[in-house]
């Protein structure tokens, strides 16, 4: 697969909608998390990341603004032990739960399916990184209707083991901007990952349309000593 740079590929696409990037930075050092949010509408444009004691949460920027918290308020990413889990919606508590109970990442998203928002049927999106002794795994997953037909749910997992050194993988909602708007569609995008965290994140930050985007989280975990840094940005402050 042919890598792409994740600058362009935000640059060139108005609406991606909700994005997760996992991998490894070149020097082979840290695991590479981010995650950023989108919104057209006022209720959507209306929110911040604000960290938690295991990761982040959404919140509305102006809580008289918020019309309908269904689908916009949740937390993106939490941590369950060595495992740092990242979705798009409060699937992010499925399987932080489900896992706690032993059960796999795949197994927890079987319960769920793709977003109740007709036309669009919204995508779920999620992520998870599993810190070993001297190294990592992470995987992605989809859950998306057939072609925008809610009667059947498509469900896909990608696995990435031993992660090389500069790569990425980049997974978002959307294909582009529409009505309704047309979902992901297939393998994760294999993209460059650089070494420094703030670079990364302005460079994401920066790409991201003007208009649409909202807030954006970027984690780097130390593959040795596990030691988590983050930045978060938020168009509302």
């Amino acid at each position: 697969m042919k890598t792409l740079d994740i600058a362009t590929l935000l640059r060139e696409n108005a609406y991606p909608g909700r994005g997760i990037i996992l991998g490894k930075t070149p020097d082979g050092k840290n695991a590479v998390i981010a995650y950023f949010i989108m919104g057209r509408s006022v209720n959507s444009r209306n929110r911040i990341f604000e960290a938690t004691a295991d990761g982040i949460r959404t919140k509305a920027f102006d809580e008289s603004k918020l019309s309908d918290p269904h689908l916009i308020i949740y937390s993106p990413v939490r941590v369950l032990g060595n495992k740092t889990i990242v979705t798009n919606g409060d699937q992010t508590d499925t399987i932080y739960d489900h896992m706690d109970r032993q059960e796999t990442f795949e197994q927890s998203l079987r319960t769920r399916e793709y977003e109740d928002d007709a036309p669009n049927y919204t995508p779920r999106i999620s992520g998870i990184v599993h810190m070993e002794d001297d190294s990592f795994n992470y995987a992605m997953s989809i859950l998306k209707s057939a072609d925008g037909n809610p009667d059947s749910v498509h469900r896909f997992t990608f696995s990435y083991n031993n992660p090389l050194c500069g790569e990425g993988h980049f997974i978002h909602t959307y294909m582009g901007d529409g009505n309704p708007l047309p979902s992901f569609e297939g393998e994760p995008e294999k993209i460059a990952t650089v070494d420094d965290i703030d670079a990364f994140t302005d460079m994401l930050w920066n790409s991201l349309n003007e208009d649409n985007k909202v807030s954006l989280f970027v984690r780097y975990i130390n593959i040795e000593t596990k030691q988590a840094t983050d930045r978060i940005v938020n168009k509302n402050q």
